[in-house]
Formats: C-alpha cells, sequence, structure tokens
C-alpha cells in the first residue's frame, strides 16, 4: 500500500516578507522597502485657508517625488470597555459626592457616544521601495529617499519617523493577525482618568 505523503503549507509561505534588519524590509522577490509614519490631522477642523495650504502642499510633495511611493491607511475600531470599568472604579472609591457625580457624567457620556459613533483610531503610513533595478546599497537608497520625504512632510508641518525594526513587527502582525494588544494594557497606571484634586475630599 503506498503511503500518502502530506504536504504541509506554513502562512509565511504566503507572506511576501523574508527578513527585517533595523528599519529595512527585505522582500522575497529581492526588493526592499522601508515604512514612514505619519502624524494624523482632522483636516475638518482646519480653516478654509489652512484646507488650501494643506491641499497645495500636498500637490507640492507628489510632484517633487522622483521615487514611488505607497500611502497606507490602517483603522482600527478602539475598545473603550475596560476605559469605562476604570471610570466606574473611580467612582466607587471616591469619597467626594461632585466629584463621583462629574465622572459618572463623564462616563455616561462617552458611553452613548460609543453607541451612535464607532471609535477608529487611524494611522497612516507611507512605504518607499527599492528595486535590485536601482543599483547600489539598498539601505543607502531607501535611506535617502526617506530624508527626502520626510524633509517635505515637514514642509507640511507634519511630524513623521521611519519605523523601526520593532514598529514594523508590530504593525505586520496587526495587519496579519489584529490587534497587538489592547487598549486596557495601554490604560494601565491610570490612577485619575478625567480630573484630579490636590486633597482629599475637596474639588
Amino acid at each position: 500500500m503506498n503511503s500518502v505523503r502530506k504536504t504541509k503549507s506554513t502562512t509565511q509561505k504566503f507572506i511576501e516578507i523574508r527578513d527585517m534588519s533595523d528599519n529595512i524590509v527585505s522582500l522575497t522577490n529581492g526588493s526592499s522597502c522601508l515604512v514612514i509614519e505619519v502624524q494624523a490631522i482632522n483636516f475638518a477642523l482646519l480653516s478654509k485657508e489652512e484646507q488650501d495650504a494643506k491641499a497645495l502642499s500636498y500637490a507640492a510633495l507628489l510632484n517633487s517625488l522622483s521615487f514611488p511611493i505607497q500611502i497606507f491607511i490602517q483603522s482600527k475600531k478602539i475598545d473603550i470597555s475596560s476605559y469605562l470599568r476604570l471610570l466606574d472604579e473611580e467612582i466607587e472609591k471616591n469619597q467626594n459626592q461632585l466629584f463621583k457625580n462629574q465622572i459618572k457624567l463623564y462616563k455616561d457620556f462617552v458611553a452613548e457616544l460609543v453607541k451612535i459613533n464607532t471609535v477608529l483610531d487611524k494611522k497612516f503610513y507611507i512605504a518607499i521601495p527599492y528595486s535590485s533595478l536601482e543599483g547600489g546599497s539598498a539601505r543607502t537608497k531607501l535611506l535617502s529617499k526617506a530624508e527626502s520625504l520626510h524633509a517635505q512632510l515637514r514642509r507640511m508641518t507634519l511630524a513623521s519617523k521611519t519605523l523601526s525594526k520593532e514598529d514594523l513587527v508590530r504593525l505586520f502582525y496587526e495587519i496579519y493577525n489584529g490587534d497587538f494588544e489592547q487598549i486596557n494594557e495601554t490604560l494601565k497606571g491610570v490612577e485619575y482618568p478625567v480630573v484630579t484634586h490636590s486633597k482629599q475630599g475637596e474639588f
């Protein structure tokens, strides 16, 4: 009787990432890339003049590029249930009734707001590619491109940073697996989430 040979496949087979060294991502096709995270702004809250200035600056940035880029927007739904529990604990342990009422009003407002609107955390990334056809060192080429892009972003008054290996691992983990950590990890150690007062019993 012939034995049946089973073929085992791993998730890694379907992921194009071969390796990560410092802030450079090496891909299975021989190319590389570098990822920049860009500060988010609320465009709707800007004045008409500020919006026009941002749009013109963005157009100037695109026109100045001598290499391709990829813009990636990551939207994640935020679970604030642990934050609401933290507020409940603060209400229970506080002795000042006025302070308790203020926290309860704030907690009810947040809970109602979440029912109406989904709370999203948006992050913006720019991926800069390198092909072996360009010649030279991938690291040198990518860092030069990144510095040029950082300079353009500074002209738009946008903060940006090149992702480190740790940042890249976190980003790709979340892309393929979901949230890297829950919001309650972020809120650990938060003693007074709303307001503080200098003396016990005084507001």
